[in-house]
């Protein structure tokens, strides 16, 4: 199946997004490996390592709910645009109801109800990634606290 333009620019960025996220977690495994034993033992780096996850966290909602946003918008975009051109079509064929007419509203349709399922299908993947990222930070940080 051939892949809309939308629908590549959503895969697009949900891929950004997971790869952005996935780093961020590698990041925080990784300058783990570096820390001092002696701060790992002290009280005061695990409310540091704590406070460094829940501002991580913090921006990974934050940057899932604008990409979640951006993925509205787009899909909004689409849908309204499909309905002006039917409606160009209408006014274009004097609204006699043709095939011609007939057939740019049922393409119209099927391009909202297209773009629904696409923004739908890409913000699940938004969640997805927020949520094993999440995951991973709370991990990282009950390594720290115990």
């Amino acid at each position: 199946m051939k892949l809309s333009y939308f629908t590549k620019q959503l895969a697009a960025v949900g891929r950004t997004i997971a790869t952005l996220l996935f780093l961020a977690a590698i990041t925080f495994v990784w300058q783990g490996a570096f820390l001092n034993t002696d701060a790992i033992a002290a009280p005061h780096a695990t409310l540091i390592a704590a406070d460094l996850g829940d501002q991580a966290q913090e921006k990974v909602q934050e940057d899932a709910g604008r990409a979640k946003g951006f993925i509205r918008d787009t899909a909004d975009r689409v849908e309204e645009t499909a309905k002006k051109n039917a409606k160009r079509v209408e006014e274009a064929t004097d609204g006699d109801g043709n095939f011609v007419e007939r057939r740019a509203k049922k393409d119209a349709a099927r391009i909202e109800k297209r773009a629904e399922e696409d923004a739908a299908r890409t913000q699940k993947a938004v969640d997805n990634t927020k949520n094993a990222v999440e995951r991973t930070i709370d991990s990282i940080k009950e390594a720290f606290s115990d």
